[in-house]
């Protein structure tokens, strides 16, 4: 009786140790750490801005289904590109987050004519690739 009693409680403790309700919730990511094809125009993007709030750009960002839009800064380096500093201005990307759905973003690079100065219409926003992703949104108190 004494070992009987002594697994039950061993059992209950276990199960109060076990995860509460599952927290998860469906999601999909948006992802800025591939390095997109050079030779198709395509170069690295920061992001700098989540729906008009300035975040720290990180390789990926999780996020609940919905429309989301991204401000980002290209990161072209190509020896084509003549413009002047005060033209490289950061541009916006309006993304519709779908589940389980992983969108890479790049600065696509206007190569069709040359662009110098003041020009900002040199680069583009985009999302290159889309590829199923499996995403779950975990409730982090620490992000709100």
């Amino acid at each position: 009786m004494k070992s009987t009693t002594l697994l039950l409680t061993v059992l209950l403790v276990l199960s109060g140790c076990a995860s509460g309700p599952d927290e998860q919730q469906p999601c999909g990511t948006v992802s800025g750490y591939l390095m997109p094809d050079m030779t198709q125009g395509l170069y690295r993007a920061v992001v700098t801005h989540l729906n008009g709030t300035p975040v720290i750009s990180r390789p990926n960002y999780q996020l609940a289904p919905g429309n989301y839009q991204f401000t980002l800064a290209e990161l072209i380096d190509s020896p084509e590109l003549k413009v002047k500093l005060a033209a490289r201005q950061t541009k916006t990307i309006d993304i519709k987050v779908e589940v389980n759905q992983r969108y890479h973003l790049a600065a696509e690079f206007n190569q069709d004519r040359v662009y110098r100065g003041l020009d900002t219409e040199y680069w583009q926003p985009k999302v290159w690739k889309q590829e199923s992703h499996e995403c779950n949104l975990v409730a982090d108190p620490s992000q709100e």
